[in-house]
């Protein structure tokens, strides 16, 4: 479209906003200013080898209630005996730790570390109960 095609009110406008310096602006949207949180969490078959141990220990009566927090350096699933008590575990997978002593660790109330490994089905075997011999008659 040539410039003498365009509307005599286009021509206008653009006339006058040449005479008062307009200019368009883009504001940033709130999509481009949000920091960029990305969090660690656990995967669908860590959850399913976490909560197969929890639904053990429920049915045991030994834990009532869980939570899982998905913080920027590590995933956490605490574990209560109550909903208001600290937590009686934490099982938590640190992702700077994986080359060192493991990712995945059990940490008990006290902040003592009971288990850390690479393989988070041995690191719950913390929680596995001992067998007892059983006299034959």
């Amino acid at each position: 479209m040539a410039e003498d095609d365009t509307p005599e009110s286009a021509n206008r406008w653009n006339e006058a906003s040449a005479d008062r310096g307009d200019t368009v602006v883009t504001l940033p949207t709130a999509a481009s200013t949000a920091p960029s949180f990305e969090s660690v969490h656990f995967n669908r078959r860590e959850l399913d080898q976490i909560l197969r141990i929890y639904s053990l220990m429920v049915g045991a009566g030994e834990w009532r209630d869980y939570a899982i927090d998905s913080l920027k350096d590590r995933a956490v699933f605490s574990v209560f005996r109550r909903a208001s008590e600290i937590p009686l575990y934490r099982i938590e997978k640190n992702p700077k730790l994986a080359r060192r002593q493991g990712a995945y660790s059990v940490v008990a109330a006290s902040g003592m570390i009971l288990k850390r490994g690479h393989e988070l089905a041995n690191v719950l075997k913390v929680f596995d109960k001992p067998l007892k011999i059983v006299a034959s008659s």
